[in-house]
């Protein structure tokens, strides 16, 4: 809940911070929060996630701080949904059913064998969304407004994925489902 917490406000507040410090002050002190954060996941042993998503963070405000760029900065969220679509890549080539696992852990209710058919195929789907991702960030880290970064960064990806997974849900429970009905 934190780490999504932090997530969502770490764009706007490093251009709004930007904006009123200097610019390696506002790294230094976004670095002493992520290395804090990565040492407090190592001690307490929270998810691999948690400490490969910290780690991230404190090696792009190293090179932010070292090099004094922006971009380093900016390129944080474009790494980690490179990687993101890497595992949904992955999962699909490999057959590992990401989606699928996810519902059975998430979802209330037991599958049925044609929900559980239609799933199967859903990691393609969300390398599709991944890859869409991926471009919008590249594309405003490279040609839009600190602005429009942080408001993607913080806010419009979550947007992006929202109506990606309902627009799923919507085409399961409408179409997608009935095609595995025999």
């Amino acid at each position: 809940m934190m780490s999504s917490f932090i997530a969502i406000i770490f764009a706007p507040l490093f251009v709004i911070l930007s904006h009123y410090f200097e610019f390696k002050s506002v790294v230094l002190v976004y670095l002493i929060v992520a290395c804090g954060f990565f040492i407090y996941s190592c001690i307490k042993r929270t998810s691999y996630k948690n400490i490969v998503l910290s780690g991230i963070y404190f090696v792009f405000l190293m090179l932010a701080y070292y090099l004094s760029s922006l971009n380093s900065v900016k390129y944080i969220p474009v790494t980690l949904s490179i990687i993101f679509l890497s595992f949904f890549i992955d999962s699909h080539f490999n057959k590992r059913e990401m989606v699928l696992n996810f519902a059975k852990k998430f979802y209330p209710k037991k599958l049925t064998l044609d929900e559980m058919e239609y799933l199967k195929n859903g990691d393609a789907y969300w390398v599709f969304v991944m890859g869409v991702n991926t471009l919008i960030h590249l594309y405003v880290v490279n040609f839009t407004s600190d602005v429009v970064w942080a408001f993607y960064t913080s806010v419009g990806w979550y947007i992006l994925f929202f109506t990606a997974l309902i627009s799923q849900i919507v085409y399961g429970k409408v179409y997608g489902v009935k095609m595995y009905s025999k």
